[in-house]
């Protein structure tokens, strides 16, 4: 197993890699490693891990930072400041570009230009997604199944502020809560992300001895998910709330539940409407039949015209699965004829077979007069 730090490994991606190649990556190790169907030992802790890559490798600023050799987590900056418990509150957001380059041209007499903050500033969470397997029966019926998650949780003792309980974050004394510092004389003066809060404009003089003043702590949330009938491959279903714990006291992210739709040994989905392929035989097809069709509820017969030819396609409105957002309405249902054509022949039936040819005469013949007619040759 590849060391949790080396999040590209843990993927089993390349580092030029591209963003849907490692969310492709991502979904199929969720999938294997998922704590609802691996029981192995350890599978539980590899999915941790693989959680935590995805969620730097998956955001791409985060991956620039994670390239530059920053970090992301733990108190780090994109610049590589406020690393140690004293310092400012993890994944600390610098603002704008315009924001950091606001101080560059302050004039010897404008002294510190820029609000000062006085506390610190709440940042949502990220979204997260999973995958859930499901039945094509589930799909179409709806279901609640279990979903597990890797996620950082807001810490229960410090309620996310990642400062001691009975104290709270203070203003930084080097940037006076501005998250930049300015240096130069005279007329330009260059503005940086301050040292001492690593950009957040606070610091926690007594951090929090369970999370250690990053006010969230990794963990894996179980949940119960109601999924709707109708879902197909691929659908987003959002839990609002239950993605990444904000930072700083900020709101949660959501959660993003995508299905994985088991195929059916009868029917095809066709984007709205179910597919159902129906064989018929000769004689079915030549004099017509009343033949039984499978519906997601029951039988039903249909009526097979005599002179059906192979392919013909019927359909039975409403009989499909569930539309989604569109209350009580449903699909189709397409049954597509396919005339069955036996590989051996008995005796009995080759010779009626023979009679019914001889009767029919051969069907190419108008064919070849008028490609005869149209090539001009007389033979």
């Amino acid at each position: 197993m590849a060391r949790p730090g080396d999040h590209y490994k843990t993927l089993g991606v390349d580092r030029k890699a591209s963003q849907d190649e490692i969310k492709k990556a991502y979904r199929k190790l969720a999938r294997q490693y998922h704590p609802d169907t691996n029981k192995d030992a350890g599978a539980e802790e590899r999915f941790k891990h693989i959680s935590e890559a995805y969620d730097v490798l998956g955001d791409p600023e985060k991956r620039k930072r994670y390239d530059r050799g920053g970090g992301v987590f733990g108190g780090s900056s994109p610049f590589g400041g406020g690393g140690s418990p004293g310092g400012g509150a993890a994944g600390a957001d610098f603002g704008s570009f315009s924001d950091i380059l606001s101080g560059i041209f302050n004039t010897a007499g404008g002294g510190r230009g820029g609000s000062v903050r006085t506390k610190p500033v709440a940042e949502r969470g990220r979204d997260l997604e999973t995958t859930v397997s499901l039945s094509f029966e589930q799909a179409v019926q709806g279901a609640q199944v279990p979903v597990s998650v890797a996620t950082h949780a807001a810490c229960g003792t410090c309620r996310g502020t990642g400062a001691r309980p009975g104290t709270a974050p203070a203003v930084c004394p080097v940037c006076q809560g501005r998250g930049v510092e300015s240096e130069g004389q005279g007329l330009f003066s260059i503005t940086r992300p301050c040292a001492r809060c690593g950009g957040s404009g606070t610091v926690i003089e007594e951090p929090c001895p369970t999370c250690a003043g990053q006010g969230r702590l990794r963990e894996l949330k179980k949940y119960r998910v109601n999924i709707p009938a109708g879902v197909k491959e691929g659908s987003r279903i959002r839990l609002p709330g239950k993605g990444e714990a904000g930072l700083r006291g900020g709101p949660a992210g959501d959660l993003f539940v995508i299905t994985h739709v088991a195929e059916s040994a009868v029917f095809q989905r066709k984007g709205d409407n179910l597919e159902v392929e129906v064989p018929i035989t000769i004689a079915e097809a030549v004099g017509g039949a009343d033949v039984e069709v499978p519906t997601l509820h029951g039988a039903k017969k249909l009526r097979v015209a005599g002179g059906t030819k192979h392919g013909t396609v019927q359909r039975l409105r409403g009989e499909g699965p569930p539309l989604l957002g569109k209350g009580s309405q449903r699909g189709d249902i397409h049954y597509r004829f396919v005339i069955d054509v036996p590989r051996e022949l008995s005796a009995e039936q080759r010779e009626a077979i023979e009679t019914l040819s001889k009767a029919n005469g051969n069907p190419r013949e108008r064919l070849m007069r008028e490609a005869k007619a149209t090539t001009g040759d007389a033979a």
